[in-house]
């Protein structure tokens, strides 16, 4: 179950990102969704407001899946998104699955890439 709940956290994700919120929702999402993000409402009408008005302001933007990591009922995923001027961003987005394999909570943290590092290692 492992496998196919990161297949589905990369595919309801990337749905998402790239304009299908509602299809997302309708294929991934359990019957009840509880959304930790401040600046996204709860429940899967705020998931869907948020995403469509996001493929409207920012039409260009991409991700890159970098690492997905489960364990239990839980799925992390690290992107590498690009947003309108090309700024650059590290997200974490952990999922939690329900005992049918849909998505039922998430959580986010997302930090912005700065253009000069007190280090040489990357984000990633």
């Amino acid at each position: 179950m492992l496998e196919v709940n990161k297949k589905n956290a990369i595919t309801f994700y990337k749905m998402a990102f790239e304009g299908n919120p509602k299809q997302a929702v309708e294929k991934f999402v359990g019957d009840d969704y509880i959304q930790h993000n401040p600046a996204v409402g709860d429940g899967t009408i705020g998931f869907i407001e948020y995403f469509e008005r996001m493929a409207k302001e920012y039409p260009e933007k991409t991700i890159e899946f970098v690492r997905i990591i489960a364990e239990e009922n839980l799925v992390a995923l690290q992107t590498h998104q690009i947003w309108a001027g090309n700024d650059e961003y590290v997200t974490m987005d952990f999922f939690r699955f329900d005992k049918n394999g849909k998505i039922v909570e998430h959580w986010d943290s997302v930090q912005e890439i700065p253009e000069k590092s007190a280090n040489s290692n990357t984000m990633y």
